[in-house]
């Protein structure tokens, strides 16, 4: 058998199965050398099934020996299967991208020169936990934002009548003195002219109509219909790109790591321009103190992973887009609720952004999710592929 898992000549290996899985599988000499890779753990490398081959699976271990010691009694017959708990890299030059795992070494055939290793994700689970409390969490955000949404709307609509009303009165000849100069009329109210009360009155109809504006904007994602299309995923980065770039156009760098193999899927364009849009926004008014210093970054970075779980559900391949920033960080405060409605880390903020992208990256039967520590930010968006 060759060393990719397929036979002299050319026929499907006994190992393509594992593709299938969902977790990380290889198998491996009692050296370390790789003799076959899952397509799971190409996509947790980030390196193709090939330029892995190349490696050993001891170098993509934080600490190897545990393994090495685990692969060579397996091997030697000594113990059937072996058990534990280790950490791998993600990728071997970002050694602070770490992912602890399950370890399972198990004999192929008794005597045999090849071991499979197994690995599991020990942060699956809780993901997945936390991916389906989210889902919940939505579905209760947006019947509060609705009945709260209703709830304003049916005073504001009297409020801005209201005032409407009064501004006419106002507004009326018969209010003015005849010797009184125009807008300068005798017949205000507590001493106020009628142009000032005009001006005051003018001042409800217009915060009246912001706060329409915020309940319409609430209302919006639960309403709005798809406008479903054929989607590029680079369009609406390189959309984005462009819009943060126009307003920040000095000290911010807007990086780009495209994988440009990932196909078009199905979705409303303007709504994930909207949900990048808005995760892209927060991140470069968080670099608010390396902008003035000059070296502020935001990475746009796409890639492919198979065999992804998404809620209860899994997809064969599914679309993943980091949106990475060098800012201080999210508040710790606010890190488990950063999606929730009003909640904002930053003074002015409407805290509606990243319930919007949420909201429209869950109408795609996508996930959202953050992880944040000073210096590094990712917010990371999957959607399944066809």
């Amino acid at each position: 058998m060759s060393g990719l898992g397929v036979t002299p000549r050319g026929e499907p290996s006994r190992y393509d199965a594992f593709d299938l899985l969902a977790t990380m599988v290889t198998v491996v000499q009692p050296d370390g050398a790789l003799l076959f890779v899952n397509a799971m753990f190409e996509n947790v490398a980030g390196l193709s099934r090939r330029t892995l081959m190349r490696s050993s699976l001891f170098e993509w271990f934080v600490d190897g020996s545990q393994l090495r010691e685990t692969i060579t009694a397996v091997a030697r017959n000594e113990i059937a299967t072996g058990r534990f708990d280790g950490v791998i890299r993600r990728a071997p030059v970002a050694s602070h991208e770490h992912l602890p795992v399950h370890v399972i070494v198990t004999q192929i055939d008794p005597g045999a020169e090849r071991v499979l290793v197994e690995m599991l994700e020990i942060e699956q689970q809780t993901r997945q936990d936390r991916e389906e409390r989210a889902l919940g969490q939505v579905q209760a955000n947006k019947e509060l934002i609705r009945n709260l949404a209703h709830e304003i709307k049916n005073p504001l609509g009297g409020i801005r009548g209201a005032a409407q009303l009064l501004a006419m009165e106002v507004g009326h000849p018969q209010g003015r003195r005849s010797d009184d100069p125009p807008g300068r009329g005798g017949a205000g109210i507590g001493g106020l002219s009628p142009r000032e009360l005009t001006e005051y009155t003018q001042v409800i109809i217009h915060e009246a109509d912001r706060l329409q504006a915020l309940v319409d904007r609430l209302l919006a994602p639960h309403r709005k219909p798809h406008v479903v299309s054929d989607v590029n995923i680079h369009e609406v980065c390189e959309r984005v790109r462009s819009l943060i770039l126009a307003e920040f156009p000095r000290g911010l760098a807007v990086l780009r790591d495209y994988d440009i193999s990932i196909p078009d899927f199905r979705g409303d364009r303007e709504q994930l321009i909207q949900a990048v849009l808005n995760i892209a926004h927060n991140a470069a008014q968080a670099l608010t103190d390396r902008i003035a210093a000059g070296d502020a970054q935001l990475t746009l970075r796409t890639r492919v992973t198979r065999q992804a779980t998404i809620g209860k559900r899994r997809y064969r391949l599914a679309l993943e887009l980091h949106i990475e920033d060098n800012g201080p960080g999210v508040p710790e405060d606010i890190r488990d609720r950063i999606f929730y409605p009003l909640v904002s880390g930053r003074d002015g903020g409407s805290g509606l952004g990243l319930t919007l992208a949420q909201t429209f990256v869950q109408q795609h039967q996508g996930t959202i999710e953050c992880d944040s520590e000073p210096g590094r930010t990712v917010f990371r968006i999957v959607i399944p592929l066809p």
